[in-house]
């Protein structure tokens, strides 16, 4: 994947700032021989923040910026004067992006654990949080301690280790072997495209289409480069792109007309999503049998003894458009259920 725009993986390291120190000024001015303690606040730290932006697609733009670190908040002052805060780091990511953090173990080892997800257009969610800022001497002042001589020290900030995983936000994705004919499919049922070839792994990257069905009505769909048996170990783009299925609500198996066995090429297909994370199984699923235009009606009737059983199925060709607005009734039905 030199060369490619499509980062939908990185990792971070990031530091909040430190909170500035309170003061211990005292009030001295002309014919005030004994002002009180008038010592202001520190400023709060900057936090860093993801912030979800829907101009963004990948997260090339931390590839990078992988240090972000923001600036301490300002001590305070005399006249109760309280130091400015530091702005806050906001680091705009694309809808769907996950933060993991990364945490060190004494025996060597790595620990992660998931902070948060960012799924909506101006959602926000903080990685780190500015350390605030100590209070000046004036809030110790008492019946019994007039002129207290300390402050608060501003509260350290954080810092720490992120991975920043995006897994592409669609409502339906399509899932097949190399070759199958899902950037043909995407590309004639909507606008997109995806580069089309009669070689395997032709997608490296995930392509996102809007696909309109009637009444202006919509969905988007995604294209995922192409499973072999074994993805779910690694093999192949192996799990670098399955978790992009994860976010899809509705799954469409794409298995072309001259394979062998669909069914066994179903169960095969199933088997890796379900090893790879078994509440896939919890989708709505439908199959579409490709590459259909030179199959008569009888040769179609006689196939679908060969199903797969309890799952949706049609015969389709994204050449002829042989029922091409058929699956997409059948996948908007699937999207309300």
């Amino acid at each position: 994947m030199a060369g490619s725009n499509f980062v939908d993986y990185v990792k971070i390291f990031a530091r909040s700032g430190h909170g500035g120190g309170g003061s211990t000024h005292f009030r001295r001015e002309k014919f005030v021989a004994f002002g009180g303690p008038d010592g202001g606040d520190g400023g709060k730290g900057g936090s860093i923040i993801l912030q979800g932006d829907k101009q963004y697609w990948t997260l090339i733009h931390l590839k990078y910026q992988r240090h972000q670190f923001a600036e301490d908040g300002e001590h305070g002052s005399g006249a109760r004067s309280s130091g400015k805060d530091a702005k806050d780091i906001i680091i705009p990511v694309p809808l769907g992006t996950v933060a993991n953090r990364i945490y060190e173990n004494e025996d060597g080892t790595t620990t992660t654990e998931t902070v948060g997800e960012v799924t909506a257009d101006g959602e926000r969610l903080v990685l780190l949080k500015g350390g605030r800022g100590g209070l000046g001497n004036w809030h110790f002042k008492s019946a019994t301690n007039q002129t207290p001589r300390y402050a608060q020290p501003g509260e350290e900030g954080e810092e720490g280790t992120f991975i920043l995983e995006l897994k592409v936000l669609a409502d339906v994705g399509l899932v097949g072997f190399p070759n199958a004919g899902k950037s043909t499919l995407l590309s004639v049922v909507s606008a997109a495209k995806p580069k089309i070839a009669n070689y395997a792994f032709t997608t490296l990257e995930p392509n996102l289409g809007i696909v309109e069905v009637r009444d202006h009505k919509s969905f988007v769909m995604a294209d995922i480069p192409g499973i072999i048996e074994g993805a779910h170990e690694g093999r192949g783009l192996g799990t670098r792109f399955l978790r992009h299925i994860e976010r899809n609500s509705v799954l469409l198996f794409m298995i072309p007309a001259d394979s062998d066995d669909i069914r066994r090429d179903y169960e095969v297909l199933l088997g890796e999503l379900t090893q790879y994370n078994p509440e896939l199984l919890d989708k709505e699923r439908l199959l579409a049998v490709t590459k259909c235009d030179m199959l008569d009606d009888d040769l179609i009737a006689e196939m679908r003894g060969h199903l797969p059983e309890g799952i949706p199925s049609v015969f389709i060709s994204s050449v002829s458009g042989l029922n091409i607005q058929q699956l997409k009734d059948m996948l908007w039905e699937a999207l309300q259920r």
